[in-house]
């Protein structure tokens, strides 16, 4: 499958908190607490002990909680701003 985001895209996130509900299929914006640097763009699986379990939409080439285990979501995904302005395509099943 395509990535949804592509490098260079400009995104609209909406903060969330550590309570606040965040819907599987959402696209959020996570930190993994094994890399605690890097800010990942990916879509949420499920919750999972710890966070949630993300993982990018093209499995083949991706870097995920299939190897860093699950993350902690920051922000989630509300749509993009540029260069193809708006919402973000839902997860193909």
């Amino acid at each position: 499958m395509s990535p949804t985001v592509r490098h260079g895209d400009r995104l609209l996130v909406r903060r969330v908190g550590p309570r606040d509900p965040v819907a599987p299929g959402s696209v959020v914006l996570a930190r993994f607490p094994a890399r605690p640097g890097l800010l990942v763009v990916k879509r949420v699986v499920r919750e999972a002990a710890g966070g949630h379990w993300v993982q990018g939409d093209n499995l083949l080439v991706t870097d995920d909680s299939r190897a860093f285990g699950a993350a902690v979501v920051v922000g989630r995904v509300v749509g993009r701003l540029w260069p193809r302005p708006g919402r973000l395509p839902a997860a193909a099943d």
